[in-house]
């Protein structure tokens, strides 16, 4: 009888819903956003259906539209319409960022706003660090050098209002450097979002095209995590932990989530999950050769994530996630 009543349960959704083990919220969702300067400015982004760089004014409208379905917090980039070499538009008071912060926490109450901490969107050479030239023409990132930046980067976000700041160009010690940085500066509340288990990943090609970010010599390799390795992943998400992180990542997350499991049940400590553009632009074609319901496989994947163990996903579909909800 306990396993024809079982049966019973799994042809009713509601019942079904009642014994869901892992259940999403549009409370643990974060959505990423594209800013660009201008006005009025809503521009496509092919390699992922979809999703837009925006104004700060059209960034505002969207925001408070996915506001009212439920989701609070926000992952900002920016992509600076002057790129130099040293990547400084990212660290100006009047960068894209700054300006967004400000206009966002004016117009809208109660916003969580995250801000990515990296220079790869404001250099004309696409890397994540201050580059420097060797002999016969060879390249490195000057790990100190940047962290000394990023740490700028986080104090003018912190000063125009941000929430979290999220350091994403893996520099050893950044962490550190910006949660000393912060504190010596009076900005103890401000949070750390770490991207503690950054994966060198052909995920990223989309987020790429989107930053116009694409490496201009070599790759991300030197700094980014081999995706071969597991054991390093926990290394450097305890090394966030220890230097002052309140919240780590693993990024990329479909392919990740074992690397999601362990981290959670080893360090028990608030964990994001990257859904990274890759993953979505895979799904959103497939989706428009007819080979899934973008629902059914979204609701699916995500899911997944969540029952691995991340608290919270950092999806571009967190708006369509809270539409399925409320219906």
């Amino acid at each position: 009888m306990e396993f024809t009543r079982l049966r019973k349960y799994r042809k009713n959704e509601i019942i079904r819903n009642l014994f869901a083990e892992t259940q999403l919220s549009v409370k643990d969702m974060i959505l990423p956003f594209f800013v660009i300067d201008g006005k009025n400015k809503k521009e496509p982004i092919s390699s992922m259906p979809g999703i837009y760089r925006l104004s700060i004014d059209l960034l505002i409208k969207e925001i408070q539209e996915v506001k009212n379905l439920g989701v609070n917090t926000f992952l900002l980039f920016g992509l600076a319409d002057r790129k130099n070499t040293t990547g400084s538009q990212s660290y100006s008071k009047d960068g894209i960022i700054q300006k967004a912060i400000k206009q966002i926490k004016d117009k809208i109450e109660n916003a969580v706003i995250i801000t990515d901490v990296c220079l790869c969107g404001h250099t004309t050479h696409g890397h994540c660090g201050i580059v420097k030239k060797e002999k016969k023409n060879r390249f490195y990132i000057d790990n100190d050098e940047t962290i000394k930046i990023l740490a700028e980067i986080a104090i003018s976000h912190a000063e125009s209002g941000a929430d979290f700041v999220a350091p994403s160009a893996m520099m050893d010690g950044q962490v550190k450097k910006i949660r000393q940085s912060l504190d010596s500066n009076n900005f103890y509340n401000i949070g750390i979002m770490g991207y503690s288990a950054k994966y060198a990943s052909a995920f990223y090609g989309p987020f790429r095209d989107a930053l116009d970010s694409k490496p201009q010599f070599g790759d991300r390799k030197t700094y980014q995590m081999d995706f071969r390795n597991s054991q390093q992943a926990l290394k450097e998400i305890e090394a966030d932990i220890k230097e002052g992180a309140d919240i780590v990542m693993v990024k990329p997350a479909l392919s990740y989530l074992d690397i999601i499991k362990i981290a959670k049940e080893k360090f028990k400590f608030p964990l994001s999950a990257y859904n990274v553009s890759g993953e979505y632009s895979m799904i959103k074609f497939a989706c428009q050769q007819g080979l899934f319901k973008e629902k059914d496989i979204v609701m699916e994947i995500l899911t997944s994530i969540k029952r691995a163990g991340a608290d919270f996903l950092i999806t571009y579909f967190a708006k369509e996630v809270a539409k399925w909800i409320q219906d």
